[in-house]
């Protein structure tokens, strides 16, 4: 039986797969996320929104372990990001005692708007930059 997570699941992440991501990894404002694939091995970009605190750089992921770059992350917690078009890399930290809808209200308003609207299973994530 398909629930109602598993079907929004599937809708977001196919929108943001074929439209959304392929348009926000071009801007040259957008945070990006390069994990490397558990699989592949190859470099796997997804853009995100969050924000850097000191030597941290805080998001919350919208579908937590069913996310392909929490399970990459999960595989290998060495990352890549860009943050205003520079990179920088770091270690990434599921932060599963922290709370994701308290952690939003400290973030990016627009960003965390629309992921605590589409969002079933938030998890916090800190990259420690190197």
């Amino acid at each position: 039986m398909v629930t109602r997570a598993d079907l929004q699941h599937a809708v977001v992440t196919t929108l943001q797969r074929r439209i959304g991501n392929p348009i926000l990894s071009r801007l040259p404002i957008q945070t990006l996320l390069e994990t490397t694939g558990r699989t592949t091995g190859k470099p796997r970009i997804t853009p995100i929104g969050g924000r850097r605190t000191g030597t941290s750089f805080w998001f919350v992921s919208e579908f937590g372990d069913r996310s392909q770059y929490i399970r990459n992350i999960k595989a290998d917690n060495k990352v890549r990001l860009r943050i205003r078009g520079r990179w920088y890399t770091g270690t990434a930290h599921l932060v599963l005692d922290d709370d994701p809808v308290a952690r939003l209200r400290t973030l990016p308003r627009a960003n965390s708007t629309a992921v605590r609207a589409v969002g079933t299973d938030l998890m916090t994530v800190r990259v420690d930059l190197d």
